[in-house]
């Protein structure tokens, strides 16, 4: 089969290709179709010999219902029997948009269409060219997502083209998909109404219109093989790459700890994207930031699909909270990993950092009395130099044979190499940045401890700050500093206050952080009553966070 290719923009002026693509639907062909959501693979709802050639397309379970698409409420009534007056107060409060509402179909709609099930879903979508083609048609159009079934959802016609070229007879191109995932599904044949697919519209909309809206088990959990589904995307495993996938829920912080300490070497990562410096050398592929779900939404089918481009074992992937959007987000994402889930550990962790002198020590031993797990980030980076295989590897092809031959660092070597090369010192950062807080994170889960500390001096621009719950800076003038490091190093006063001046200024560290912790106190008994403080401040504001 050829398929035919349109690219529509203005379906006023373009009325030519638009008559064209109509006349597909009304032959009985099958037609991709863009959406605000996903791209639709159509056909006229009412020709049941159509309606089964888009299961033969996407080799679609035949129990699967599809989802009847109309330019506007109006068209309701031909195709559904005894519309309640709330179907209708919700399109006009959410149509044209991703809202499919499940009503009592009308004896015109085939049962292929509907799955075997006497209920339809309609939906009235927010794109002008398919709406356009919908009225041209002059019928309903069934569409499933585009893909072939089990991959992820189409959201550009190059996708579709992946999938269906040479399957169907057209492909209308209508640009990226706005919202990026499927729609809405609420079922309104029951009370309360009950969501059946968390989508493009949220749920906390939906509620702020009908009240109570109960929420299917299948949006948390895969059904049962003799359950019939009495929506699209509610029983089969869907939005599948080839690769295993992992879903990993909890805090951002912590989420990405896991993977950091759970990923295997060559596995794939979807992440947030201020997590993604942590990935280095894994492939990568981002959601939006931890905080922005549209941006997530329009990621997630991109994110999968893309793997299977790739030959990683496993994909690892980091899952939003379930308000607005991120219900969706995590639905999708659960559902390509057939539900297969792992909460991410509470442990509340705190970034310590500051320059030398400042006090970081009545901060940290504060911390251990209180059973926290402290860990010195220079001397977990010591460790892996003598234990660490991909570390030693990467540091022989960066600067050549500088292990000794008992297997340690020969630190005069490397040291000669990389202090008088700017660009060697940023290399061997880039390194030590890529390996450490791997080497943490797997530290931090098998301790199970429920409060660590990291001690870094580079903690921010290691990317460490990104695996911690609050990020705490440690100062003192620097008059107070040199003095500590006289006293502690027994060295001069010129040499100390060098040391000083040669790190990073108070000024940085303070921008850099969440909190600052000020030791400049006289005895150190006060220092640790001080530290105490504010440690139950610092705490008691993330618990209530």
């Amino acid at each position: 089969m050829n398929t035919r290719y349109f690219t529509i923009t203005d379906p006023a002026r373009e009325s030519a290709a638009v008559e064209q693509a109509a006349d597909i639907l009304r032959r009985g062909g099958l037609l991709a179709i863009p959406t605000e959501t996903v791209y639709g693979l159509g056909a006229d709802g009412l020709n049941a010999d159509a309606v089964r050639h888009i299961f033969e397309a996407k080799g679609r379970p035949q129990d699967n219902p599809l989802i009847l698409h109309i330019p506007d409420a109006s068209w309701l009534a031909r195709y559904c029997k005894d519309v309640p007056e709330t179907a209708y107060r919700l399109a006009g409060r959410f149509w044209p948009g991703p809202l499919t509402m499940i009503l009592p179909k009308a004896d015109c709609v085939p049962l292929v269409t509907t799955g075997g099930l006497e209920t339809v879903g309609m939906r009235c979508p927010d794109h002008a060219v398919t709406r356009a083609i919908i009225a041209a048609a002059g019928v309903p159009v069934a569409a499933p997502s585009a893909n072939t079934s089990g991959r992820p959802s189409c959201t550009t016609a190059a996708h579709v083209r992946e999938d269906m070229d040479g399957r169907i007879d057209g492909v209308v191109d209508g640009g990226p998909c706005r919202v990026g995932v499927e729609s809405t599904i609420i079922d309104l044949t029951c009370t309360p109404p009950r969501l059946l697919r968390p989508g493009g519209l949220p749920l906390e909309e939906l509620r702020a219109v009908l009240g109570e809206v109960a929420v299917d088990k299948a949006v948390t959990q895969q059904m049962a093989a003799g359950e019939r589904p009495r929506a699209p995307g509610m029983k089969y495993r869907h939005y599948a790459p080839k690769a295993p996938v992992t879903v990993v829920t909890g805090s951002p912080r912590a989420s990405a700890r896991r993977l950091l300490a759970a990923l295997g070497e060559r596995d794939g990562v979807i992440c947030f994207d201020e997590f993604a410096p942590l990935f280095a050398g894994h492939i990568v592929h981002r959601l939006g930031a931890s905080g922005d779900k549209l941006a997530q939404s329009q990621h997630v089918f991109d994110a999968l699909r893309t793997f299977d481009a790739t030959d990683v074992p496993a994909i690892w992937a980091q899952c939003p909270d379930s308000a607005g959007l991120g219900l969706a987000v995590g639905n999708r994402l659960k559902k390509a990993a057939g539900f297969h889930t792992e909460e991410a550990d509470g442990a509340f962790v705190l970034g310590i950092t500051g320059g030398t002198g400042a006090g970081k020590t009545t901060l940290l031993r504060a911390l251990e009395k209180r059973g926290a797990l402290v860990l010195d980030c220079d001397a977990v980076y010591h460790e892996m130099l003598r234990t660490d295989a991909p570390l030693r590897a990467d540091l022989t092809a960066a600067f050549g044979d500088v292990f000794a031959p008992d297997g340690g660092l020969d630190r005069q070597k490397l040291g000669n190499i990389v202090f008088g090369d700017a660009g060697a010192l940023v290399q061997l950062d880039a390194i030590i940045f890529r390996h450490l807080p791997r080497a943490l994170a797997r530290r931090m889960e098998e301790s199970g401890a429920r409060l660590i500390a990291l001690d870094a001096i580079k903690l921010v621009e290691s990317g460490l700050g990104a695996l911690c719950d609050v990020t705490v800076a440690v100062t003192a003038p620097e008059e107070v500093r040199v003095r500590r490091i006289m006293a502690r190093d027994g060295i001069s006063e010129d040499y100390a206050s060098a040391r000083v001046r040669a790190q990073r200024s108070e000024e940085a560290f303070r921008a850099d952080c969440d909190a600052v912790f000020e030791n400049n106190y006289p005895t150190p008994a006060q220092a640790a009553f001080a530290a105490e403080e504010f440690l139950d401040t610092i705490i008691k504001k993330s618990k209530e966070e």
